[in-house]
């Protein structure tokens, strides 16, 4: 039997150990990490929670009704510097408590619809895109202590990949409450004519990274004297300045096209005594009112007559092509004030219990002569997914009582030799639904919404986004609401005619037709595509380096 082996005893050499002048062989040996570990100075934890938690509620004033721009950087800020050195856990539930902060407030126009337990599962799920960027942002921390410049890149590029994903996913996605979508007062908003809404976030989010960068700076006791760590700050201000500024130099297309009258009628809707069916009708009456006084004044010479009138979503959610007596009303109107409308209508699908969200095309001589059907439904909304199996859970999916079907046609609508693309409601919040319309020759954007049952915030937060796709796509654009608000908006952004909530109002005005395609336009997805794997790339760094920092060195002596 082999006597015991003192543990303490050094290997027998072999013929990979390489033995010094005493003899005593020496084994492989760890190099320490080169990189500074994430266990460096931080933010103390509940410094970093309200840091995340003021993220949220800076992201949210950003937006409408709010509209103080700047304040999507704050919040890109705060939330970058909450999570710098901690772990994935640890960047996860901060992004997952600013995105609540964020989300729930922004959002809570859909309770108005939906009651309270819908509008915070919607929050829930959103605020969960913001969770994995938390994690994701901590998991390259390691790729920032090397090389710190890369921080606000970085940044940028996470917001712009979480906002891919948000956008996409699941049923299609949700992109309600994207940075672009803050930037319509801000000097960054003509970049969208270069890159879209997604180069408008990445420059907003790049902006917070370098404000957190400064702030980084100024913070972090490193062991650099007040003046070093003030010089060291400098220069990420000027960045952010540079990039701010550098907005009001990107040159915009003209619209130099034909010139066009265009009306837009908001009816408004009743608010209560109505049944149903009732409701329904008194809506088409209000817009079929609002029209025939408009062409009173037409014939009064108080206002140009139209070329194109254009009435909301649901103006008739009588389906006229069904229904003889709703037909014959909206012919009337279309030969009272000698133009075509664009009818916002609920028509009847092809199977049983199903419907059509769709802009009709309704002229004076010849009726309906063209459709654009709503090509992305709101899930929960406008159709139930899975209707049996999520109808064991609530009882809330009763209340969609028809599912509307989706079209196929991007359009445009062709309105009086007019190439005319149909945006209907939260479409336009989709980058790819609004492009395809331009890209098929749309020279004016014309959204058709329904805000009866939201609120003023979610009114101008859609507004906000419709001035962003005027810039995006260099086209004259125009929001039709049911009640409220509707108005114009010009290539470069500026509103026109904005209307009160709740109010019955028809507004008309002259504009010129968008015939320029913008870089944006050309482009499409690929800036944000390009972005995605930028950030994809760097996570792969991140990783390249945790990988070689935990392998052994062979150390020869």
């Amino acid at each position: 039997m082999p006597p015991p082996t003192d543990a303490a005893a050094p290997p027998a050499p072999g013929p990979h150990t390489h033995l010094p002048a005493d003899g005593r062989p020496q084994t492989a040996e760890r190099i320490p990490d080169r990189h500074p570990s994430v266990h460096q100075w931080r933010l103390p934890w509940p410094v970093a929670m309200a840091a995340a938690v003021l993220a949220g509620l800076s992201l949210w004033v950003a937006f409408p009704p709010y509209g103080h721009w700047w304040a999507a950087t704050a919040g890109v800020a705060l939330l970058a510097v909450a999570v710098r050195r901690r772990r994935m856990r640890a960047g996860a539930a901060l992004g997952a408590v600013a995105g609540l902060t964020f989300f729930v407030p922004l959002l809570s126009f859909t309770g108005l619809q939906v009651g309270w337990w819908p509008w915070l599962a919607l929050a829930a799920l959103q605020a969960l895109y913001l969770a994995l960027m938390g994690a994701a942002a901590a998991y390259a921390n390691v790729l920032v202590e090397r090389r710190a410049r890369l921080w606000p890149a970085l940044t940028g590029l996470l917001w712009v990949a979480q906002e891919a994903m948000r956008s996409r996913t699941p049923f299609g996605g949700f992109p309600w409450g994207r940075l672009a979508f803050s930037q319509a007062d801000s000097p960054m908003l003509p970049w969208a004519a270069v890159g879209g809404a997604p180069l408008v976030t990445f420059l907003a989010a790049t902006t917070g990274g370098l404000a957190a960068m400064t702030v980084w700076r100024l913070v972090d006791p490193a062991g650099r004297s007040a003046r070093s760590r003030i010089s060291g700050a400098a220069w990420p201000v000027v960045a952010a300045a540079v990039l701010v500024w550098l907005g009001t130099a990107v040159p915009l297309p003209d619209a130099t096209g034909r010139p066009l009258v265009v009306a837009v009628v908001q009816g408004n809707v009743p608010r209560l005594g109505l049944d149903f069916n009732a409701q329904r009708r008194a809506v088409l009456d209000n817009h079929l009112a609002a029209t025939s006084a408009l062409a009173q004044d037409v014939e009064a010479g108080h206002r140009p007559r139209p070329d194109l009138v254009v009435w909301p979503e649901n103006a008739s959610d009588i389906d006229p092509l069904a229904d003889p007596a709703a037909a014959a009303l909206i012919a009337r109107a279309a030969q009272a004030v000698d133009a075509p409308i664009l009818v916002g209508a609920v028509l009847a699908g092809p199977r049983p219990r199903t419907v059509r969200n769709a802009g009709l095309v309704w002229t004076p001589e010849r009726g309906p002569t063209g459709m654009y059907v709503k090509r992305h439904p709101v899930p929960f909304a406008e159709y139930v997914p899975a209707r049996a199996l999520i109808r064991r859970v609530t009882t809330l999916v009763d209340r969609v009582r028809a599912d509307f079907i989706a079209g196929t046609d991007p359009g445009p609508l062709s309105i009086g030799g007019v190439a005319v693309g149909d945006v209907i409601c939260f479409e336009v919040a989709y980058d790819g639904l609004v492009r395809d319309s331009v890209a098929g020759g749309a020279q004016l954007l014309a959204v058709q919404t329904n805000n009866a049952t939201f609120n003023e915030a979610e009114a101008r937060q859609q507004l906000a986004m419709v001035r962003l796709r005027a810039v995006e796509h260099g086209r004259p654009a125009l929001m039709a609401s049911t009640v409220g608000i509707s108005a114009f908006v010009a290539p470069d952004g500026a509103v026109s005619d904005s209307t009160a909530m709740n109010t019955t109002a028809v507004l008309v005005r002259p504009i010129r037709l968008g015939t320029t395609p913008t870089l944006a336009t050309m482009l499409g997805a690929t800036p944000e595509w390009g972005l995605c794997w930028a950030a994809v790339g760097l996570l792969a760094v991140a990783r390249r380096i945790r990988v070689n920092s935990r392998k052994p060195t062979q150390r020869h002596l």
